[in-house]
């Protein structure tokens, strides 16, 4: 068996497994020079899968089928013909650059390491080759920030380093895995760009893989779907959107969020808002160069002159990029940071009811939502016992009976249980048997057990596929409906706060840039940040 003449990549009947189970079931497809193809689907659906055992990098793997690059297959190369053909023919961006780059090393000493060894460059040779890679990539002062290490790069500037470490060996192939995943939605843009730009001009083909449709309509030229394993549907970007043949694609492409929020009528908007905030100031010590550094910190503003009011029952959602100083908004509306200004909950001063010891009370009034779930609930903790904690602190008369009553209650509210009669079975399970929706639903119950009026919902469904981001939000509409429940929610994805989110503000610096209904500032944007916001998000 051969490749087509003209495919740079031919897969044919791939499959993985691990130990005996197939979670790749036998698919094909092919990707020429030069082309961009985007393999689709929900975690789990085997797409990371698949593009990494092309070069074995699957540990523990099964792998078999046939993979032609160039007429060789991969699948049939040695250990020592492999390590020939990984970073110099077929080269990968990973999802995370943070984890993927070694923080022990400069950034310049990690891409001139690739230039060395695939390209035989002396280190002086492989300096200067460096610093060009880092300047095609867009990032400024690149001979500094050759020397810088990855924690002292911002996130955009860490996935344009490894964009520039995958292109110092000129590969035919790039793998790109969910490269802008991590990123704000104006810096997914970037990078896409910049990927499309340096593709052209290398004439390499780009292997994306991502659960992000708008990335795939911005992107690729054809699209190759997959679920649990199968690949459903394959075809040019512009067919496949335009008529999807299979019912999962479909599915894909109708999760953007519905909004089904109550709207605001003129007795919400002349409510006594549940937060409120004016002039509110947030900053932190830092460190000061020098001798001076010895006597004195100086200081990082994070938020600066911040003015809001959530009222009863409506959502004000924050926007803006990371460094924006919408999750040091956050944070200090839950009390968890000093500040300076006027900042209340249900007509609480924060600062009023840590003097006279009634934090702890208010604190039951407003709760939080967490970005990640698997990182926001303890391992150790059973779901019972993490569900019910809020309630050993805010109602401690409770006996065990009535407590374990009070978690089966919320499971059931949030939908992860039907019959609350027989939620015991879930009780005692910890968090990693649940998937990432039903880790938030956890969440969430935790969250509203004790009562509290307010829910600041910090990046809620980033962490999540876009057909359980939809679950999510729309639990979310459906809690806010029935309780009357207000949320604080702090995203920088547009189409969540489309959905969710009756008024807005944009932040930058730490500045609020804008501020109005959702309709006003989204789809008549005055300031030219927004305006940037909007565009990258269409």
């Amino acid at each position: 068996m051969s490749a087509p003449m003209n495919a740079l990549l031919d897969v044919r009947g791939l499959r993985v497994a691990f130990g005996g189970n197939a979670v790749v079931h036998g698919i094909d497809f092919s990707i020429h020079a030069g082309e961009k193809l985007a393999l689709v689907g929900e975690s789990g659906s085997g797409k990371t899968v698949s593009a990494l055992s092309l070069l074995r990098l699957v540990h523990n793997a099964e792998v078999s089928g046939s993979a032609f690059l160039q007429g060789r297959d991969l699948l049939k190369m040695s250990e020592h013909q492999l390590r020939g053909v990984r970073g110099d023919e077929v080269a990968i961006i990973f999802q995370e650059p943070m984890t993927a780059l070694n923080p022990l090393y400069t950034v310049g000493d990690q891409i001139g390491e690739v230039l060395q060894l695939k390209k035989g460059l002396s280190v002086a040779q492989a300096r200067a080759a460096t610093v060009e890679l880092l300047a095609s990539t867009g990032i400024p002062e690149p001979a500094r920030r050759a020397g810088a290490f990855p924690h002292q790069l911002s996130g955009g500037q860490r996935q344009r380093a490894m964009i520039a470490m995958a292109l110092a060996s000129q590969p035919k192939l790039l793998l790109a895995d969910e490269p802008t995943t991590a990123l704000d939605v104006s810096l997914r843009g970037q990078i896409l760009d910049l990927l499309s730009d340096l593709q052209r001009q290398h004439g390499m083909a780009v292997l994306l893989i991502t659960h992000d449709l708008n990335l795939v309509r911005r992107f690729a030229d054809r699209v190759a779907v997959m679920e649990r394993g199968h690949l459903v549907e394959q075809g040019t970007v512009t067919d496949v959107f335009a008529e999807p043949a299979h019912a999962y694609t479909r599915k894909l492409l109708a999760s953007k969020p519905d909004r089904q929020v109550v709207e605001v009528t003129d007795r919400t908007a002349d409510a006594v808002p549940v937060l409120q905030a004016r002039a509110l100031r947030v900053s932190y010590p830092v460190p000061l160069p020098g001798l001076k550094g010895w006597f004195r910190k100086g200081e990082y503003v994070a938020v600066q002159g911040a003015d809001m009011d959530l009222l009863p029952g409506q959502t004000l959602g924050v926007i803006g990029e990371s460094g924006s100083g919408k999750s040091t908004l956050a944070l200090a509306a839950l009390g968890l940071l000093p500040h300076q200004g006027r900042l209340s909950v249900t007509g609480t001063d924060w600062r009023q009811a840590a003097q006279n010891g009634s934090a702890r009370a208010l604190r039951q009034r407003i709760q939080v939502v967490f970005q990640d779930p698997f990182s926001s609930l303890s391992p150790r903790m059973t779901v019972e016992q993490i569900v019910g904690e809020g309630l050993l602190v805010h109602e401690p008369s409770l006996n065990e009976a009535q407590r374990r009553e009070r978690v089966v209650t919320a499971l059931a509210d949030v939908g992860l249980i039907q019959n609350p009669a027989q939620g015991g079975d879930w009780l005692q399970r910890y968090p990693h048997e649940f998937s990432g929706g039903q880790r938030q639903r956890l969440a969430i119950a935790r969250a509203l057990i004790v009562g509290p009026q307010v829910l600041v919902l910090d990046e809620p469904t980033s962490a999540l596929d876009v057909t359980v981001q939809k679950q999510v939000l729309a639990l979310l509409q459906r809690l806010q409906r029935e309780r009357g429940l207000s949320y604080l929610l702090i995203t920088h994805d547009v189409d969540v706060i489309c959905a969710m989110a009756h008024t807005v503000l944009v932040m930058k610096d730490g500045l609020v840039l804008e501020h109005g209904t959702v309709d006003q500032v989204l789809q008549s944007p005055g300031h030219p940040y927004t305006r940037a916001l909007v565009q990258a998000a269409a």
